[in-house]
């Protein structure tokens, strides 16, 4: 089939999609929202739908997969559970506000959408806010997001119903980490656009954690956005852990906007997934600004991981720090672009960017894209790529000393995500991450099969 003819059926399958269910679309949401739905996706159907044709999509192919027959869901679908059943045990020692997107749509078991507390922070349910805090929503919803630009976050602003909004107001803390869970569960395969928006002001700060899981063997498409505002000197911590089935096919398009001497660290973790694509896209708008992107991916059987940092130096004196690593084997497939734009005003930038990558079989591939656009003459910027196996001298030494070969493996493997690990600021949830990474390591931590999801859904009914 001609590329071209391909493209225009995503794009046109979308499109007569949003029009049959406009209604329903617009019934939860403001107009200043609705109003951005209209232009986006319009939008979409003038922007190139990505395809190998694309140099940011050269190495992954989304088109077959848009193309698939997946269930839309509108309004959500009521499903009864214990939250704490099943989330506890999964890190006991990290007390945090924790929020549900289940299928996309906030889940509160007692019906409060939003808490806002004495000191005026807010957090809850996008699709709540946009009634209730307008003013919040229109000043910076889509302002960050390249709806106009990109055809994934045009197409979640169209149809994107509900996720987590957070504010924190000048010279205000959030008490403790907001972890915001996604999950689906369905029983027929789905696709779900969720949406979140965390606004920091002026000197405020804020810890937020996500969590990506499937608890049903159906396949899942997963297209999310994410906008996030550091107001003047806020510093904003994300991590993201994403531990889902090798059915689901997940994109993530997190957009970080800066002023300035704010400060934004992003920890990405991929444990499992069959198809996961994060972009990361990063907006220096101010002097002083400090952007530190991390991620690790763990990848085997026919996993396919892609990570895409953009990294928009616009004003002097701001740094910036990529390191991305992976761990693939089997027939995984992993991707890494890093690029970093330096404008001709940004003098005294340092930028740097690392990917580091051990392959552990001969069908394990790994494509590595470093990219420097450097328009300052006044900056220290630098960029690397590296790809092998294991250091036979670092395993012979280990042996040598009685630890087994597949301990001093699993030893050396170890140590080379746990630098990665290391950056994650919550001292419970790194101890935990270390733990998972440890347990994938050995092969000890599957997703691929229903057992996995089984245990879950005895605790969930429809």
């Amino acid at each position: 089939m001609d590329l071209n003819l391909k493209i225009a059926t995503v794009t046109d399958q979308y499109s007569r999609l949003y029009k049959a269910n406009k209604e329903a679309i617009f019934a939860g949401s403001s107009s200043f929202v609705n109003e951005k739905r209209e232009k986006a996706i319009q939008a979409f159907q003038n922007i190139p739908f990505p395809g190998n044709k694309s140099e940011d999509y050269k190495y992954t192919n989304l088109e077959k997969l848009f193309e698939k027959d997946l269930k839309h869901v509108f309004k959500p679908k009521k499903i009864d559970f214990e939250l704490q059943d099943i989330f506890t045990c999964d890190i006991p020692e990290l007390d945090t506000h924790v929020v549900l997107v289940l299928n996309g749509f906030y889940y509160s078991a007692d019906h409060e959408l939003l808490e806002k507390f004495e000191n005026g922070v807010i957090f809850g349910s996008l699709q709540e806010a946009t009634k209730k805090y307008p003013e919040l929503i229109e000043k910076h919803f889509d302002k960050y997001a390249h709806s106009d630009k990109e055809a994934l976050t045009a197409l979640n602003t169209a149809f994107a119903l509900d996720g987590v909004f957070l504010y924190v107001p000048k010279n205000q803390k959030l008490d403790k980490p907001l972890q915001i869970i996604h999950l689906l569960l369905s029983d027929v395969d789905q696709m779900v656009q969720h949406r979140n928006l965390f606004i920091l002001e002026d000197n405020s700060e804020a810890e937020v954690l996500i969590c990506d899981h499937t608890l049903s063997t159906q396949n899942f498409l997963t297209n999310s956005v994410t906008e996030m505002y550091a107001g003047p000197n806020a510093q904003l911590d994300l991590a993201r852990v994403q531990n889902e089935h090798n059915g689901s096919v997940q994109m993530t398009n997190s957009f970080a906007h800066q002023e300035k001497n704010s400060r934004v660290n992003t920890n990405y973790i991929t444990l499992h997934g069959g198809l996961v694509r994060n972009n990361v896209q990063v907006n220096m708008n101010d002097e002083g600004c400090e952007n530190n992107s991390t991620g690790l991916l763990l990848a085997d059987k026919d996993q396919h991981v892609d990570n895409f940092v953009y990294i928009n130096h616009r004003k002097p004196n701001c740094v910036s720090n990529q390191l991305y690593k992976g761990i693939l084997d089997d027939n995984a497939i992993g991707v890494f672009t890093g690029r970093i734009h330096v404008w001709p005003d940004a003098q005294k930038t340092q930028a740097y960017q690392k990917n580091n990558n051990i392959l552990l079989s001969d069908d394990a591939k790994m494509k590595s894209k470093p990219q420097l656009e450097i328009y300052a003459d006044d900056v220290k910027c630098s960029h690397g790529s590296t790809m092998g196996q294991l250091d036979d001298e670092a395993l012979f030494y280990l042996r040598s000393r009685g630890i087994p070969e597949s301990e001093s493996r699993h030893l050396l493997l170890y140590a080379f995500a746990h630098e990665v690990i290391s950056k994650i600021k919550l001292s419970a949830l790194q101890e935990r991450i270390n733990e998972l990474v440890s347990k994938r390591l050995r092969g000890e931590l599957s997703r691929s099969g229903s057992d996995e999801c089984s245990r879950y859904i005895f605790t969930l009914w429809l």
